[in-house]
């Protein structure tokens, strides 16, 4: 049993550097590489391109990197996991055994499955499964028969199966982006099922290196402090047997390991930071402690979790409608309000009423809350967009926008050509009783011969509830000194936003013990809320996380319906974050930073 493992990522989406898996292997000793491509919406873009080609449902780029990368995987001794499956993990495990045999390589692959549910949808409702959705509590009866994915998250126990039988590559479904670096600490040390602290802390280390350089200095709020972008460095976990472990990069590579980094994307999509609930087990949040253990490492410990959920948790995606976006150029002077005149004229002469439209003027800040102040530009692009179930409304919508160029104000110039509609996919979250899914592992040996074993899940008992974090006794508003000083919020924080659905996650990383206790004070829901006049229509919640400095907040319906339903320009959330630390605040002046980072 090995007292140390090195898990390196290499990709943390479907579009993610082609080229990362190749030198994660050879810039230094590594065990594991995982590399995550799945989000909600993939599922249902495979689940097209296999209706188009059987063969398909898988993310093709993983297959050309295994044609690269394969003779050094086995030259070095790694191995090789990640989701990249989508809904055909098995067609993609044979094409990576054809490879293989076509380099004269005898590679043992594994396929996890199981998690694809859609054709058995019918049964499972019958058998007493609701599928409702979980954030709303409607039925899924009404939208059923417009599902085009319907997949379980899976967590590390069948991975650990495939490793345990020796395989090279694993290729999965639905496993999560945590279960996947999840299985080879549990495979490694042999860590209990029961063990709740240890597998808290893989799920956390998982969490860190999920989406690739976010913990090496990417997306950080203090850019500029960030060596050699350029040739950034994607995130290595070296994992005690202990639970303990240290997060770091390739020694000469670009980019920044620091407690910092690691904070910001500790809190990126969170939630609730005393419940980070994956399919092994739950993981406190509040509990992580990190201290800077040299330069590029962090050292993470002190985590603390609890059983695992009583369910699993379902991704469905629906047909909802058409959409469709298009941009004008819009030059000169009065370039704000020649994009405002045209928007209305655009409007106006379509004609339509749309179940949605959204108009914004990219160049003067209308993608962030109206209490930002605008700015003046001569260049402008006005983006355009609309979503319906009558999908001629959309193609109308098409045909219209063009026509501004020679009919609207001056110094006008359609960007893109014509927009075409585009179907609408919808998110749909639920849970199903983990006695009502079956995993499959199949192991395709150098060969291609295959072996098959059925995994079966049991309902666990209901888990103790959770203990809150300990009450500390925090400074108030009347011990801070009265000089104050009205200064952006990024003098005293850094931030990272993201989504989940129609739910915008915006962690917020005090640069201060001190100024945490201020934040604390004087960054509440309703301020937030207040700020975002205009983008958030729902309520907002903040969570608070005395051990990291932080605040989490979660900001409901701000999204425009999330994912493809949104009309946004930034469906995802990812802007908000420095939106937020756009907000000025009279902050005391003891604690502002003497320099602006």
């Amino acid at each position: 049993m090995r007292r140390t493992i090195r898990i390196g990522n290499a990709g943390g989406y479907w579009g993610d550097d082609p080229g990362a898996l190749r030198r994660q292997i050879e810039g230094g000793p590594l065990d594991y590489v995982t590399l995550d491509y799945l989000a909600e919406v993939t599922m249902s873009i495979l689940q097209a391109h296999r209706r188009k080609r059987p063969e398909l449902g898988y993310a093709t780029d993983f297959l050309e990197q295994m044609r690269d990368c394969l003779p050094l995987l086995v030259e070095k001794d790694v191995t090789v996991i990640t989701n990249a499956g989508g809904i055909n993990p098995l067609g993609l495990g044979r094409a990576i055994g054809e490879v293989a045999r076509g380099l004269g390589l005898e590679v043992k692959v594994g396929v996890v499955d199981g998690d694809d549910i859609l054709a058995d949808l019918d049964r499972l409702e019958d058998a007493g499964e609701p599928l409702a959705n979980m954030e709303t509590g409607e039925s899924l009866a009404p939208v059923k028969d417009r599902v085009t994915a319907a997949n379980v998250y899976l967590g590390a126990e069948p991975v650990v199966r495939a490793l345990q039988a020796g395989c090279r590559v694993i290729v999965t479904g639905r496993v999560t982006d945590t279960g996947i670096t999840l299985a080879p600490m549990i495979h490694e040390f042999g860590w209990p099922e029961d063990d709740w602290d240890r597998l808290a802390a893989g799920v956390v280390a998982g969490h860190i290196i999920e989406c690739g350089t976010q913990a090496t200095g990417g997306n950080f709020t203090d850019w500029r402090t960030v060596p050699n972008l350029h040739e950034v460095g994607y995130p290595i976990i070296e994992m005690g047997e202990d639970g303990v472990f240290e997060v770091t990069k390739h020694t000469g590579t670009g980019g920044l390991v620091s407690v910092a980094t690691v904070k910001e994307q500790l809190v990126y999509e969170m939630g609730d930071p005393t419940a980070y609930i994956s399919p092994d087990g739950v993981a406190r949040f509040d509990t992580i402690e990190l201290a800077q253990a040299g330069r590029n490492r962090v050292r993470v410990s002190g985590v603390k979790g609890a059983p695992r959920p009583e369910m699993f948790k379902v991704s469905m995606a629906y047909d909802d409608g058409w959409k469709a976006t298009g941009t004008v150029l819009i030059s000169g002077p009065e370039a704000t309000e020649k994009a405002e005149a045209a928007a209305r004229i655009f409007w106006k002469r379509l004609g339509h009423e749309f179940e949605a439209t959204h108009t914004s003027v990219v160049g003067t800040g209308t993608i962030w809350p109206e209490s930002l102040d605008r700015w003046e530009t001569t260049e402008v692009l006005l983006r355009l967009g609309a979503r319906d179930h009558a999908r001629q409304k959309l193609v109308d919508f098409g045909v219209l926008l063009p026509t501004l160029i020679l009919s609207g104000p001056s110094g006008m110039a359609v960007t893109g050509g014509r927009p075409k509609p585009s179907p609408v996919v919808a998110y749909w979250p639920a849970l199903i009783r983990r006695s009502s899914v079956t995993a499959r592992v199949v192991v395709l040996d150098a060969d291609g011969d295959e072996a098959s074993e059925t995994i079966t899940f049991t309902d666990p008992a209901p888990g103790p509830a959770h203990e809150p974090a300990p009450v500390v006794r925090r400074p108030r508003a009347r011990d801070w000194p009265r000089r104050t000083r009205r200064v952006p919020l990024r003098r005293l924080a850094h931030a990272r936003s993201g989504d989940k659905g129609d739910t915008c996650n915006i962690g917020l990383v005090a640069r201060s013990p001190e100024i945490y206790d201020w934040l604390r004070e004087a960054i509440t829901p309703t301020v937030v809320r207040r700020f975002f006049k205009g983008i958030v229509e729902g309520k907002v919640t903040r969570h608070e996380l005395h051990n990291l400095g932080a605040l989490n907040f979660l900001m409901e319906r701000a999204l425009g319906g999330g994912g493809t339903v949104s009309l946004m320009l930034d469906p995802q959330g990812k802007t908000l974050s420095q939106a937020l630390l756009e907000m000025e605040v009279e902050a005391p002046v003891r604690i502002i930073p003497t320099e602006a980072s």
